[in-house]
Formats: C-alpha cells, sequence, structure tokens
C-alpha cells in the first residue's frame, strides 16, 4: 500500500513545473499548486508582503507535498474512503478541487445510495463508499476512474480553451483523459480510435 506522502509525490511529479498558460483558470502554477492556492494560504516565499508569480516560482517540490497533504489529502478527509479510492480521489482533488468528492456522491447515487452531492466527505459519503466498495474494491476504483474521464470530456465539451487538456494524449500536466485512465484498469482504457471519435466534434 502506497503512503499518502508518495501519492502526493506522484502528484507532484505529474503536476511538473513552472507553468503560466492563460487558458488555465488556475493561474501561474507549480508543481500543481495554483496562485490562487499559495494567496489562499498566505504564502509569501519572497517575503515581499505580497503573494505573487515570484512566490509560485519560488515554491519547492517538498513544500507542493507538504500543502497536497495537509490541504488535499487530511483537510477533505479521503482518508475516510476505501482504500482502493483514495489515490484516485486525491490526485483528483488536487485538480479538480471539492468536484473531486461530488463526482464520487453523483456516481453513488447512481449506484442507489442516497447521498447528498455536497463536495464534503462525511459520515454518509464514507459508509455509502465503503458498501460500494464490497466485495470487489476495484470496481469502485474503475467506476470512479471512468467518471472521473467523463467530467473531463464534458468540462472539454463547455469550455473550448479546456480542450487542448483533455486532447493531449502524453502525460503530465494537461494531460486530463491519461490522468484518470491511471487509476482504472487497462480494459477500460479508450483506444486510440475511441479517443478520436470521442473529440471528432471539436474540430
Amino acid at each position: 500500500m502506497q503512503s499518502v506522502r508518495e501519492i502526493a509525490e506522484e502528484i507532484v511529479a505529474r503536476e511538473g513545473g513552472f507553468v503560466d498558460d492563460p487558458d488555465d483558470p488556475g493561474g501561474a502554477t507549480k508543481h500543481g499548486v495554483t496562485i490562487h492556492t499559495m494567496r489562499r494560504l498566505g504564502l509569501d516565499l519572497t517575503g515581499d508582503g505580497v503573494v505573487g508569480v515570484a512566490d509560485v516560482r519560488a515554491l519547492s517540490r517538498a513544500q507542493a507535498v507538504e500543502i497536497f497533504i495537509r490541504h488535499y489529502f487530511e483537510a477533505p478527509r479521503i482518508a475516510l474512503l476505501p482504500e482502493a479510492l483514495r489515490a484516485s480521489v486525491f490526485d483528483m482533488y488536487v485538480n479538480a478541487g471539492a468536484n473531486a468528492v461530488r463526482i464520487l456522491q453523483r456516481l453513488l447515487r447512481e449506484m442507489g445510495f442516497a447521498v447528498a452531492v455536497d463536495g464534503v466527505i462525511g459520515p454518509q459519503t464514507a459508509q455509502a463508499a465503503a458498501r460500494a466498495a464490497e466485495p470487489d474494491p476495484g470496481l469502485l476504483r474503475d467506476a470512479y476512474g471512468v467518471a472521473r474521464r467523463n467530467y473531463y470530456f464534458r468540462l472539454a465539451d463547455r469550455r473550448p480553451a479546456s480542450r487542448k487538456y483533455a486532447r493531449t494524449r502524453a502525460g503530465g500536466k494537461g494531460g486530463w483523459i491519461r490522468r484518470a485512465e491511471a487509476f482504472i484498469s487497462p480494459r477500460f482504457h479508450l483506444d486510440e480510435a475511441a479517443f478520436q471519435r470521442r473529440v471528432a466534434t471539436w474540430g
């Protein structure tokens, strides 16, 4: 079993270094930590009294790992979920915030569990997820990964500027579909033909 720290280190490696893409609503980002997150946390690394792009550039990998563990795993209480889900939900929380939990909650509702879709992991969501993971936790992990992939596709359907993040198959920062598929069984991965059919309408 991977430790939370090991998962966080993998997320940092997946996110890559400094990026300031005008099409990315997150703004300047390094190791997956956005300028908005750093402002919310008051991380003035340069000591100039302002949290800006220079502070994002100054962020270390070790600092990013600590931010993810504290604010994206511990704070949303991902440890309450079945072990099979934790890495994928943690990774998605870094990428999409509370939407990571809403995706799970919608999936659980589709499976017949009466849970609120509020983006919060409480006893109701944790208990439903535990029940849904029986007897094969891998099936729930795969279902969540497919739901993640569908979320990314729908987001790109609605927002043309985001399509490049879903279209790329290179992995790493921006490789949304490959990122989701990294957490599901290979038999549920889209082959190239199926992928091209799905994105064909984007032009």
